[in-house]
């Protein structure tokens, strides 16, 4: 039998000098360098571009949906959600972040459990289960409903962010990762003004067929959700290496470039040593309380932006909703720009502290100028420059700095976790207009994240340097481990 062309055609494929070109790096698993073939810059320039005609429109759609979801309860509020079930201002924020308690629960199991159930099922299973409960939202008659159901919505919830993270980190290459992330934060983005948008057509419908305005926002919002679910479980590939879609040579080069990450992707079978040492990690936890207080400014800032608008600033309902646009579309922008930079320069952290200046000046100026609508509109763009840099980046730079995957999994899902608690706290301090208390609290929360990133810099630095010392003979090799972070060309990110 004569051979196969294709396959005689991408052995001339990964053999030919000009399309492939040979380099050495540090195999994680030996002590001495393994050539490992690297594709021609082309041909891995299209599979990423196609790579990511196939993911980002997917991820970018499910996380406008999840958090369209989660945070539409803010434009229901002004369209007569409270009024209708008679809440009061306390039963409204404790609504709002009620969803975190289940949230914040399942974060950690939901993550490291997703490479096993496999993600198409995980992620389906979850947008199905929001969706029937952002429709099942519409009619809640009273507090104790409204709870009950933000309790569910939580639970569906409960680390699909973390997964997609995670499973950006399983396809792309460390520098790649902040425009992807992009793509999601930039969903959120949209989220923010479109659900103003969508909630200001939606009041047109009014009262009909014995529903209210804002229990249509919930019909048609979980709609829309469902139709993702299908997509997700025919279109998520679980292994992107193995997905039918490549071509023979498209496959070999998603084949390199695993072999490429391999030091960064490490053991993909699980070990509770790697959990334990993720746990163990300072950088871990400095980034998990750096979201904390980035989250304190994103939730208390995107969900209570028309309520800003409206109770503090005094704009009509109907200007609140529009006037959030922009806002909400310079935070996009933002941090889609900072993210490119931050993949291009290698840095992370850098960023996030210097635009978080920008908020401290914005809500100064909320709380020390009170007879200038003008001016305190003006200050909520400074605020929202940072505002999904915060912890956009944050992730990104956690993402970046852990190896291999199951110590990254649960790097991710701690913080998380720690980082969403903030998702109970921001609507308990923005209770009353004009909102002093939360406008004190973000302010406070801008000011201690430039203090805890600069001493994350610092630590990176440090652990950076020690490498150097060890490789220039200058210190004793005293590493526990040698492979993944260990590796001495493993270079941590700030």
């Amino acid at each position: 039998m004569s051979p196969n062309p294709e396959n005689e055609h991408v052995d001339h494929e990964l053999s030919s000098k000009q399309d492939m070109e040979a380099a050495t790096i540090a195999d994680p698993q030996l002590e001495d360098a393994s050539t490992i073939v690297i594709p021609d810059r082309q041909l891995e320039k299209k599979v990423v571009q196609k790579l990511d005609l196939r993911l980002a429109p997917m991820f970018a759609v499910l996380y406008f949906i999840a958090y369209l979801d989660r945070s539409n309860i803010g434009n229901a509020a002004i369209v007569g959600l409270t009024e209708d079930l008679k809440l009061t201002g306390a039963q409204f924020s404790t609504a709002v972040s009620v969803f975190f308690a289940t949230y914040v629960a399942f974060e950690i199991p939901v993550v490291l459990a997703m490479k096993k159930l496999k993600p198409s099922r995980a992620i389906t299973m979850m947008v199905i289960g929001w969706s029937t409960i952002t429709i099942g939202t519409a009619f809640v008659k009273n507090y104790r409903e409204l709870v009950a159901v933000r309790l569910l919505l939580g639970l569906c919830e409960a680390g699909f962010f973390p997964s997609l993270s995670l499973y950006i980190t399983m396809v792309y290459k460390r520098e790649e990762q902040g425009r992807r992330m992009a793509y999601l934060f930039g969903s959120v983005a949209l989220a923010g003004m479109f659900g103003g948008l969508l909630a200001t057509g939606i009041t047109k419908i009014g009262h009909a067929h014995g529903l209210n305005a804002w229990s249509w926002l919930y019909i048609i919002e979980g709609c829309i959700s469902f139709i993702a679910a299908a997509w997700v479980f025919w279109g998520l590939p679980n292994n992107p290496s193995e997905a039918k879609f490549w071509k023979p040579e498209e496959k070999a080069v998603m084949v390199a470039r695993d072999r490429q990450r391999q030091e960064y992707l490490g053991n993909l079978n699980f070990e509770w040593v790697e959990v334990g040492r993720a746990l163990k990690d300072p950088k871990v936890w400095l980034c998990a309380f750096i979201q904390f207080f980035q989250d304190i400014v994103l939730y208390g800032f995107s969900t209570f932006l028309p309520s800003i608008l409206k109770l503090d600033l005094g704009f009509s309902s109907m200007e609140a909703q529009y006037l959030s646009v922009p806002v909400y579309f310079l935070g996009g922008v933002s941090f889609f720009a900072a993210a490119i930079l931050g993949d291009k320069y290698k840095l992370r952290g850098t960023f996030l502290g210097i635009l978080d200046i920008f908020a401290v000046i914005g809500y100064a100026i909320l709380l020390g100028v009170s007879n200038s609508p003008g001016a305190r509109y003006f200050a909520c763009f400074l605020i929202a420059i940072p505002l999904y840099c915060g912890p956009g980046l944050n992730e990104i730079w956690i993402n970046n700095n852990m190896a291999p995957h199951y110590r990254r999994a649960t790097a991710i899902g701690l913080q998380q976790t720690i980082g969403n608690i903030a998702g109970v706290v921001a609507p308990q301090v923005y209770r009353t207009a004009p909102y002093q208390l939360g406008h004190w609290c973000s302010l406070g929360s801008s000011i201690i994240c430039i203090i805890l990133i600069t001493i994350q810099i610092l630590y990176l630095r440090a652990l950076n340097r020690q490498k150097d010392q060890v490789a220039s003979g200058e210190r004793e090799d005293d590493r526990n481990e040698t492979t993944g972070e260990g590796a001495l060309d493993f270079r941590y990110v700030y």
